[in-house]
């Protein structure tokens, strides 16, 4: 008899809407035991799909997905939906090169209706679906699943009020799994939301509108009532002011209700807006206990929640590196104030939010607000540093430049995630900062090559008198313990690693290890550079005397990045020199091993051998493999 006898019969939304009512709670039981031992195979995120199963389950069968549009915010959590449309058979290839994605992807499936990574974008792209439909005469629904995280970010809220000014037919499911399950989330407040969803509340509501407004005062009070008694049971007055029709709390899990109550809104025009509350990590004790812990995981037992394997590593992580680094250098420095857009685990802040709680900002999903308030804090005499991942600071780039560097405000950014990111894939991973950051003026931007270097140049920045950048990638580094000294850098001052003849090897942070590789099997000189601006200009040129050809190597794309400096740099010096430039090519790479991804874009040891080699044997400026040359 099959583990899972409902499941294996599920291959989209059409099998699963066959099944009768009774059936659907066996199926949420199987679709999360199936969740917890296929994401224990592969890792990715658990707890918020855990916490989604009966929602998901519940949307499916209610909506005609896929003609019906379904949005899923960040995609943290859609892993059921997967599993419900025709991947459960490919999970076993989750984030894996060349396997599904471990966010919802447009060309992965009709049912993915829109590809996120960033969280807060799905009220707006079904907000324009909605109109899309009225614009074309199709009959369509369309729901946008958001979670109460994403909710904090302003974005969401600029399209919250927009939505609420048309008549667009648009539900949004805001999926609450923060809060406890509260009082007034049980019975009581199921039975409120069908009635306040039921045609019969709104043809009454209509029809005395019409009667009342004949009487204006009779009208305004009993709108008034109207909003007194919901707001006594129901948080929802926010979500009513913006033009919203709001039904909730009700008990995400609580399939019934849930299916009776979407079943309501389906019938519904203009703006609906539903608040279910449900578990994170639901139905696995581990990630019930600690859903931080299992928001995304490794490979793991699925029985005990306990990791099957280890990471690798001779010393500590770069992002450990910047945590030691910011207590440290908070006990030195009392003007120090640490923010994050929501990112303290992920960013190395848990134990600076503790030992400075005073001196701890988290804004919640919201760079932009992140960016400005430490040029607030900046003009004041602070001495902020901002610690954010590189492709999230992409979505704060206006304050950046605007607010910051404009300013030459003294404010460090702790960029954490640079280069490829792995399993995560292209919608995480920070392959552009370099690129926009160096075209920036005011600012100072540095890429370590090891975790010692990472501590120095941390505070190299924060002493620095005007904006600076650090970049460093997830993970390991080579193993380098940084020592407990808060000393500085030379800004600008790169470092000979590897003296040689012939070619050149210009690395820039993650790249300098494998180039060491390369220009030990290839007699080439190895640099260091450090600094991505200002370049080491006075040893480039005396390198060019020197030497026949350069090959510059970096861990961001070739266009507009550290590569394009060195060659802006010697043109501006009016000297020609063969050169390729070794980097991410201009296309978004997709998920799967770090270490293969790097190969398969020329990024290790034999991709830069291979450019000395072909240098040195006259073959030209040409790149291996799938990079773009100079």
């Amino acid at each position: 008899m099959s583990e899972f006898p409902l499941l294996e019969h599920i291959n989209d939304a059409d099998d699963l809407r066959l099944l009768t009512p009774d059936q659907l709670a066996p199926l949420a039981d199987e679709l999360r035991a199936f969740l917890i031992q296929s994401v224990g195979q592969t890792g990715g995120h658990l707890a918020s799909g855990l916490g989604t199963v009966e929602l998901t389950i519940a949307l499916h069968y209610v909506f005609n997905t896929p003609h019906d549009r379904l949005v899923w915010d960040v995609g943290h959590q859609s892993y059921p939906h997967k599993i419900l449309t025709g991947r459960r058979e490919r999970m076993d290839t989750l984030r894996q090169q060349g396997g599904i994605a471990g966010f919802p992807k447009r060309d992965e499936s009709p049912y993915d209706t829109f590809g996120v990574g960033h969280s807060s974008t799905s009220i707006s792209a079904a907000l324009g679906m909605a109109l899309a439909a009225r614009q074309t005469d199709e009959e369509r629904e369309v729901v946008a699943v958001i979670g109460d995280g994403a909710m904090t970010a302003g974005m969401a809220f600029e399209a919250l009020n927009h939505a609420g000014s048309l008549d667009a037919n648009l539900l949004v499911v805001l999926n609450d799994n923060d809060m406890s399950i509260s009082a007034n989330v049980g019975g009581l407040s199921n039975y409120l939301a069908r009635i306040l969803s039921g045609k019969l509340y709104l043809t009454a509501r209509e029809g005395s509108k019409k009667v009342l407004s004949t009487i204006p005062s009779m009208w305004e009070l009993a709108r008034r009532a109207e909003e007194h008694m919901k707001g006594m049971v129901i948080p929802g007055t926010l979500f009513e002011e913006l033009g919203f029709n709001y039904i909730g709390p009700i008990d995400g899990h609580d399939l019934d209700t849930l299916i009776k109550t979407l079943g309501n809104l389906k019938s519904l025009k203009g703006p609906q807006f539903l608040h279910v509350v449900t578990k994170k990590g639901k139905g696995f004790a581990p990630a019930e206990k600690n859903p931080c812990a299992f928001h995304g995981v490794g490979s793991y037992d699925p029985d005990t929640g306990e990791p099957l394997s280890r990471p690798a590593g001779g010393g500590p992580t770069y992002t450990q590196v910047f945590s030691d680094w910011i207590c440290d250098m908070a006990d030195a420095d009392p003007r120090l104030i640490g923010i994050t857009p929501a990112m303290r685990e992920g960013s190395g802040l848990v134990r600076f939010s503790a030992e400075y709680a005073d001196r701890y900002q988290d804004v919640g999903i919201a760079e932009q607000h992140a960016v400005t308030l430490a040029a607030g804090m900046a003009c004041e005499g602070l001495k902020p540093v901002v610690a954010i991942y590189s492709t999230f600071l992409q979505r704060a780039y206006d304050q950046l430049i605007h607010d910051v560097a404009m300013q030459n405000l003294p404010i460090l950014f702790a960029i954490d995630r640079a280069g490829l990111v792995g399993a995560d894939g292209p919608t995480h991973a920070g392959n552009l900062d370099l690129s926009f950051l160096r075209c920036v003026p005011n600012m100072l931007v540095m890429a370590p090559a090891d975790e010692a270097e990472c501590r120095r140049m941390l505070s190299t920045g924060f002493r620095h008198d005007g904006p600076a950048a650090v970049r460093y990638p997830r993970g390991f580094g080579p193993g380098t313990f940084p020592s407990q000294d808060l000393d500085t850098l030379p800004i600008g001052q790169a470092e000979r690693r590897r003296e040689g003849t012939g070619v050149a090897i210009l690395a820039f942070g993650s790249m300098v290890s494998p180039a060491e590789q390369a220009g030990q099997e290839s007699g080439a000189t190895v640099v260091n550079m450090r600094f991505i601006k200002p370049l080491d200009e006075t040893l480039i040129l005396q390198l060019a005397k020197t030497h026949d050809a350069f090959v510059t190597v970096e861990e961001n794309v070739i266009a507009g990045g550290a590569g394009s400096a060195v060659s802006e740099c010697l043109a501006a010096h009016g000297i020609n020199l063969p050169m390729v430039h070794l980097g991410l090519p201009n296309r978004f790479v997709e998920h799967g091993d770090h270490r293969q991804l790097l190969s398969a874009c020329g990024l290790d040891a034999a991709g830069i051998r291979h450019a000395v080699e072909s240098l040195l044997a006259g073959d030209g400026c040409q790149a291996p493999r799938n990079n773009i040359a100079s």
